[in-house]
């Protein structure tokens, strides 16, 4: 990743020095995850990931290396979410996209609840993380050109108890906080979904006092 590209990393601090915590990212290209695990600040860090990527042997080798969790997005894999609950117990980060899937537009899909019912489960933090400049970095390497990407840290979010009777609409506002948290360090262009929505209008409101 160092050879082949020109790699930024912002907002560092804002990671928790130990412990499990969830690293919230937008996912536009093969290359983020293994862009996740090069940051200086949390060696330890594995993630989930589909497991349609096996496929490829060069990425199944950085997934099972690095201790990776394999999703089958075909189903409820419990299995999985299992799985993801032990590595933030033991108190690993796990980087997980929150979208599901790839955006093959190069803007944000909407969120799933995944993410924020790991984190209610295990009363993980939760870090968005917006990553740039990936959606045609493999083009790029291809033509012989360093892509710049960049990965922006934001503050923690944690999810606070709520009611059993009101756990569907607290599981989405905390999707579309983590979410608008990615959009709000990132470019209008990158926006997607979240364009327009009140919560991230706020954040940049916020941004700009």
């Amino acid at each position: 990743m160092r050879v082949l590209t020109r790699v930024e990393f912002e907002g560092l601090e804002n990671i928790p020095a130990e412990g499990g915590v969830i690293f919230a990212t937008n996912h536009m290209s093969r290359l983020d995850i293994p862009l996740l695990l090069i940051n200086p600040r949390r060696t330890d860090l594995t993630a989930l990931v589909a497991d349609k990527y096996q496929r490829y042997w060069l990425f199944k080798f950085i997934v099972n290396t690095g201790g990776g969790v394999w999703l089958d997005r075909s189903k409820a894999d419990f299995g999985a979410f299992r799985e993801a609950a032990r590595v933030l117990k033991e108190g690993r980060p796990l980087g997980i996209a929150p979208e599901g899937t790839r955006s093959t537009s190069g803007q944000l899909l909407e969120g799933k609840a995944g993410t924020a019912l790991l984190a209610y489960r295990t009363g993980a933090p939760v870090v968005p993380i917006a990553i740039t400049g990936t959606e045609t970095s493999v083009r790029d390497i291809f033509l012989l050109r360093r892509p710049r990407l960049k990965a922006s840290f934001g503050a923690p979010i944690l999810i606070e108890p709520f009611e059993r009777d009101q756990r569907e609409a607290a599981l989405q506002r905390y999707t579309d906080e983590i979410m608008c948290r990615i959009a709000a360090m990132m470019p209008e262009k990158y926006w997607g979904f979240y364009a327009g929505h009140p919560r991230l209008k706020e954040l940049l409101s916020a941004k700009a006092g």
